[in-house]
């Protein structure tokens, strides 16, 4: 999709109701467009099949469970996403680290370098891994 407005729509798939608050307040005081906030796979694909969305800010554990088909519906539909956990980069298992990642906590500023970078990358840079976003701590 990759087609950067005036107001990027961003999904949160977050399963912390507090974190995903602090995303969305994160997300619109940087200028994004929230186009919802989920915590489970079968809401997620409903809103990306009736919302336009540029970029995901994706959490891996959700309520116990990794995340990873949720990533992989993202790419097979070329949606650039982060990851967003609090475990680091070592918990991601072989072929995911070519995906942007966020160590929570993180800064304003180090997610909105993050999506800035995700959402000016070419769809294939992304999908190859060559747009990875830092692991960012405060």
């Amino acid at each position: 999709m990759n087609n950067v407005q005036s107001d990027p729509r961003v999904l949160v798939i977050e399963d912390e109701t507090s974190v995903a608050g602090t995303l969305r307040g994160m997300l619109s005081a940087l200028g994004y467009a929230i186009a919802g906030t989920t915590s489970r796979f079968d809401e997620a694909l409903g809103i990306l099949d009736r919302e336009p969305i540029d970029a995901v800010v994706l959490d891996i554990d959700l309520h116990g469970t990794a995340s990873y088909p949720i990533a992989d519906e993202l790419a097979a539909r070329g949606i650039p996403f982060i990851f967003s956990t609090g475990y680091g980069a070592h918990i991601l298992p072989a072929g995911y680290e070519r995906f942007p990642l966020l160590t929570k906590p993180f800064r304003r500023a180090a997610l909105g370098e993050a999506l800035a970078n995700l959402l000016t990358a070419p769809t294939s840079e992304f999908l190859s891994g060559s747009s990875r976003a830092s692991s960012a701590q405060p």
